[in-house]
């Protein structure tokens, strides 16, 4: 796996000032200071990582004081889930992409799995430093993420759904206790603590744990 960011994504990070995960932040929704700010701070964090990095840090790389940018962002935190928003708004979109793809419930469902594993994986750690805003975002369940697995909870039901309704998947079992337990086989590749202890098994993981699902919603 590369050691360099995917620098197409770094810019359409950088182009996404306002996600549809909210973060903490100040001021209209759409300046283009807030704009840079996320821009500058997405490049200084990828170079010399979140725990590492301060406002002031920030404040010096950008060439606004530290208030200013408090004008826009409550914390550092609040620049970090907007960054991490933005990831997480990416991989979300090429999940639905790949989902939308399929015309059947069973292949939406194999093509879910392998469309999150292949953006998790691209997104979260060809760069180490920005990997530790995922990591932080995980551990301490920010808005983004929590917003980010509902959005994959509902897309994943929607595909279960359709297929309880054309006969391909069983019926008898509560739908929100199978989107639950499927997303529970899921999680390990869609957060980045645990992905982290997967790599291993992400080529043959999506085939392998699709067609187990797959088996046990049959009708």
């Amino acid at each position: 796996m590369s050691n360099g960011f995917d620098r197409g994504k770094l810019q359409a990070m950088k182009k996404t000032s306002s996600s549809t995960y909210p973060a903490a932040t100040r001021g209209p929704a759409d300046h283009e200071v807030r704009n840079q700010i996320v821009a500058a701070a997405t490049e200084h964090f990828s170079r010399y990582g979140y725990e590492k990095t301060t406002v002031s840090d920030l404040a010096k790389a950008i060439g606004f004081s530290k208030a200013y940018i408090y004008k826009f962002f409550e914390s550092k935190q609040a620049i970090g889930e907007m960054i991490c928003a933005n990831c997480l708004c990416q991989i979300a979109t090429e999940v639905s992409a790949a989902i939308a793809e399929a015309d059947q419930p069973p292949e939406k469902l194999r093509r879910m799995f392998k469309a999150i594993v292949e953006a998790s994986l691209r997104l979260f750690f060809q760069d180490r430093k920005l990997y530790e805003i995922a990591a932080s975002a995980a551990t301490e369940r920010w808005q983004a993420t929590r917003a980010y697995e509902e959005r994959i909870q509902k897309l994943l039901q929607d595909i279960l759904l359709a297929g309880r309704q054309n006969g391909d998947f069983e019926r008898k079992t509560p739908l929100d206790e199978t989107t639950m337990a499927i997303y529970l086989v899921m999680r390990p590749y869609l957060n980045p603590l645990l992905l982290q202890y997967s790599f291993n098994y992400t080529d043959q993981a999506p085939g392998q744990l699709s067609s187990l699902v797959l088996r046990s919603l049959s009708p």
